[in-house]
């Protein structure tokens, strides 16, 4: 059985396999407020030749229009993959209350793989960070998408 937060992360993973089944970096985000899923994003770089259209720019886009604001204070979001620094900032800077991880990324990864956004004192907001959920689920999806990729 799933807690809350699990069922939360496995519908990122929906996102990320979407991702994947369009040929996209597997990676899927979603944002949630006061226990509702608001907003929902994956990776569309190759759709629409935008290296900013990481999934969780996608969702945090999203999240803003449905609430009027760009301000997500008592927003969580959920991400498969660890941010990279444009994501880490773009969640510090949409004041998101907590971002829950999936799986960590040694190669570009913004809370703590490569360096750390969310630690650094002088920014104004401080945004809570929980890593590992379903982290299993989530390391499998990207293996496959980059095993699939290297078969290419």
């Amino acid at each position: 059985m799933y807690t809350t937060k699990e069922q939360i992360m496995l519908k990122a993973l929906r996102q990320a396999e979407l991702a994947f089944s369009k040929g996209e970096a597997a990676v899927g985000a979603v944002i949630v407020k006061d226990g509702e899923i608001i907003a929902r994003g994956h990776n569309r770089k190759e759709a629409k030749l935008d290296v900013t259209s990481h999934a969780e720019i996608e969702a945090i886009k999203k999240a803003a229009r449905k609430l009027g604001t760009w301000r997500l204070e008592d927003c969580e979001m959920y991400v498969t993959l660890e941010p990279c620094p444009m994501c880490a900032s773009a969640i510090i800077q949409s004041r998101i209350k907590t971002l829950y991880i999936g799986a960590m990324d040694n190669r570009a990864g913004a809370a703590g793989s490569v360096v750390d956004l969310f630690r650094v004192p002088q920014f104004n907001h401080r945004v809570d960070v929980v890593i590992g959920l379903l982290h299993e689920q989530c390391t499998d999806i990207l293996k496959r998408f980059f095993s699939q990729l290297r078969q290419r």
